[in-house]
């Protein structure tokens, strides 16, 4: 990390400014240290981690590698139709990268992608960026076994993006520091989705699209009980997969609704 993105960051606690201090990174306000993990900055302490989300990061930390396989291969089969591919697609467009431009500031564009994995929205989104543009991806994840593969993926020196080990419920960002924030996969696991669709709203620049996909069964559509089934075996953690639409943070308008495929919903909104 160089000494330009630490200067990015903040204590997740108190959203103090961090200085080093030793092997660790210090809050001035607070005096929280954040320490790094082997290799990635990590702010959360483990006590926070708790429920499904501790289940999950075990599943995560445990098959990095066969998680993006499994994702491209078993979900057509278990949805009955489409491909991952095209679920991608969809929501990335909502991204609306293609009208991204130079900063008034000098500033690098900024992508935050909330829950990282191993990296698969890495390559789309660079795909879909105009030519020429400076942009910083940053990626946080909670589970250092996916960090560990999508940095191997996508190394920092080759242009992949900043890594650092984080939760969802506290971001280390501040204010309105990103130009795109999204995130895809979780949201039904966090602990307290509306704090989290909040952190999103707050570090994400006003007026511009905040992206979230996770599962909901497409309400307008007949399915099979074995459809039903496939669903709950993906779902199992959850008791009500749906798109948390109540949950958006006051003032956010242009909410857009939709299902990117059989399994998944894509909510889009921005922040005044």
């Amino acid at each position: 990390m160089t000494p330009r993105e630490r200067a990015l960051l903040v204590c997740p606690s108190c959203r103090g400014e961090l200085a080093e201090r030793g092997a660790a990174l210090g809050c001035a306000r607070c005096g929280e240290a954040w320490r790094t993990d082997g290799r990635f900055p990590l702010f959360y302490r483990a006590s926070q981690i708790k429920g499904t989300d501790r289940l999950l990061k075990v599943l995560y930390d445990g098959l990095p590698r066969l998680h993006d396989p499994l994702t491209r291969h078993a979900l057509p089969l278990l949805q009955g139709e489409g491909t991952e591919p095209a679920m991608r697609a969809a929501y990335i467009r909502r991204l609306e990268l293609d009208r991204l431009a130079p900063r008034d500031d000098g500033l690098p564009i900024r992508i935050l992608e909330i829950g990282i994995g191993s990296g698969s929205n890495v390559p789309l989104v660079d795909a879909a960026l105009p030519r020429g543009l400076t942009v910083e991806l940053w990626g946080l994840d909670y589970s250092p076994g996916m960090l560990r593969e999508c940095a191997r993926l996508y190394p920092s020196h080759a242009g992949g993006p900043t890594l650092l080990l984080g939760d969802a419920h506290a971001l280390p960002f501040p204010d309105r520091a990103f130009d795109r924030v999204f995130h895809v996969g979780a949201m039904g696991s966090f602990r307290d989705p509306r704090r989290a669709l909040a952190e999103m709203a707050r570090v994400a620049d006003p007026g511009t699209p905040i992206v979230v996909v996770d599962e909901q069964l497409d309400p307008a559509r007949a399915h099979d009980l074995r459809t039903r089934a496939a669903f709950r075996l993906l779902t199992f953690y959850d008791a009500r997969p749906h798109c948390p639409r109540e949950l958006l943070p006051d003032g956010a308008f242009d909410v857009l609704e939709e299902q990117v495929s059989r399994f998944y919903y894509c909510l889009r909104f921005r922040m005044p």
